[in-house]
C-alpha cells in the first residue's frame, strides 16, 4: 500500500486548464463550425453549419427530446460526503479524532513517518475515508535546516494543509508544548514537542525571537545538559565552561567565570577582616598615648617656668 505524498496531496486532483478545459467538441463539430469525424476532417460532400444555425438546430432537438422524455434531463445528484467523528486505524484498535496528532506513512520507505494534526475526517458514498491534516515539519525539512539548538524530537507546526487517505495513518503520537516536554521524566517514541509555527512558503517562524543562554547565546535544547550559576542564575553548557558532562553532574555548587571573578575581587578587598576583639584592644592603647603626651607637655611647661 502506498504512502502519502506531503508535497502534492496524493489522490487529490488539482484542477487546471489543461485536460479540464472545454474545447467545445460536440457531435463532430469543431468550434469554427467545421464538421469533423473524431479528430479528422470529413472531406465528404456535407453541409457545414454555422454556429448560429447549429445552435438553433440543437435547441430544437433538445426541446423535442425534453418534451417527449423530460426525465433524461434531470440532474443526477452526486452523493455527498459526510463528516466522521472518529476513525479506527487499520489493523489496530487505536481511534483517531479531529485534533489528534498522527504518524503517516511516507511514499519513500527510507524516510521517517510524517507527523500531522488531524483537522477533519470525512467519508464519501463509497465509504472511502479521507483526512484533512495540518503538517508538522522536522527541522531538516525546513528552509533553514537543522540548527544546534533544535531538539531531536522537535517539530514545527506549519501552515501547510493537505487531504490524504486515512489508510496512510500508521499510528498516533503526542506533540507537547515546549514547557510540558521539558517536564517529562521519560520521553517515549511517541513524544514530540513544538515551540515554533512555520510558514512553509517563506521559511518564517512564529515567534521569531526566543530567549538565549550561556556564553554561546543559543536557545535552550532540552536534549543538552546545562548547569545553573548560583550567582547570575543563568544556564551554561558544560563544554562552554571547560567541563565534561561527567564533571558537571558531580557539581554541588557552580559559579560561572564572571561570577567567580567578581567573588574573588570582593575577597581581595578585605583579606584580613578586623574582628571586634582587636578593635577593643586598640582603643585603650590610644588613650594611654594621649595621657602620656599630656604629661610630657605638662612637665616641659613647668620646667621652662621654673628656669625662667
Amino acid at each position: 500500500m502506498g504512502g502519502g505524498d506531503r508535497g502534492a496531496g496524493e489522490g487529490v486532483p488539482e484542477m487546471g486548464w489543461g485536460g479540464w478545459g472545454c474545447n467545445r467538441w460536440r457531435r463532430g463539430v469543431a468550434g469554427d463550425g467545421t464538421q469533423v469525424a473524431g479528430n479528422r476532417e470529413d472531406k465528404g460532400d456535407k453541409v457545414y453549419m454555422s454556429d448560429d444555425s447549429l445552435s438553433l438546430s440543437l435547441s430544437l432537438r433538445l426541446f423535442a427530446q425534453y418534451y417527449l422524455n423530460p426525465t433524461i434531463f434531470m440532474a443526477k445528484t452526486k452523493p455527498g460526503k459526510k463528516d466522521l467523528d472518529s476513525y479506527t486505524i487499520k489493523g489496530t484498535n487505536k481511534i483517531v479524532r479531529p485534533g489528534d496528532c498522527v504518524l503517516m506513512r511516507p511514499s519513500d520507505s527510507d524516510k521517517p513517518p510524517y507527523v500531522a494534526r488531524v483537522e477533519k475526517i470525512e467519508a464519501d458514498h463509497r465509504n472511502n475515508v479521507k483526512v484533512r491534516v495540518r503538517w508538522y515539519y522536522r527541522p531538516e525539512e525546513s528552509i533553514g535546516g537543522r540548527r544546534q539548538f533544535h531538539g531531536a524530537k522537535e517539530l514545527f507546526l506549519s501552515d501547510h494543509y493537505d487531504v490524504q487517505s486515512a489508510h496512510t495513518i500508521e499510528g498516533k503520537c503526542i506533540v507537547h508544548s515546549f514547557k510540558n516536554y521539558t517536564k517529562l521524566e521519560n520521553v517515549g517514541a511517541e513524544d514530540y514537542f513544538c515551540r515554533f509555527e512555520y510558514k512553509a512558503a517563506t521559511g518564517g517562524f512564529t515567534p521569531d525571537r526566543v530567549a538565549v543562554y550561556c556564553k554561546c547565546e543559543m536557545p535552550y535544547n532540552p536534549d543538552d545538559l546545562m548547569v545553573q550559576c548560583e550567582g547570575c542564575k543563568d544556564w551554561f553548557h558544560p563544554s562552554c565552561m571547560g567541563m565534561t558532562i561527567e564533571e558537571a553532574k558531580k557539581l554541588d555548587h557552580f559559579l560561572c567565570s564572571d561570577c567567580s571573578s567578581d567573588d574573588d575581587a570582593k575577597r581581595s578587598l578585605n583579606p584580613f577582616p578586623v574582628s571586634p576583639s582587636v578593635e577593643n584592644k586598640v582603643r585603650p592603647l590610644s588613650l594611654v598615648l594621649i595621657l602620656f603626651c599630656c604629661l610630657v607637655e605638662y612637665i616641659m611647661v613647668n620646667v621652662i617656668t621654673v628656669h625662667c
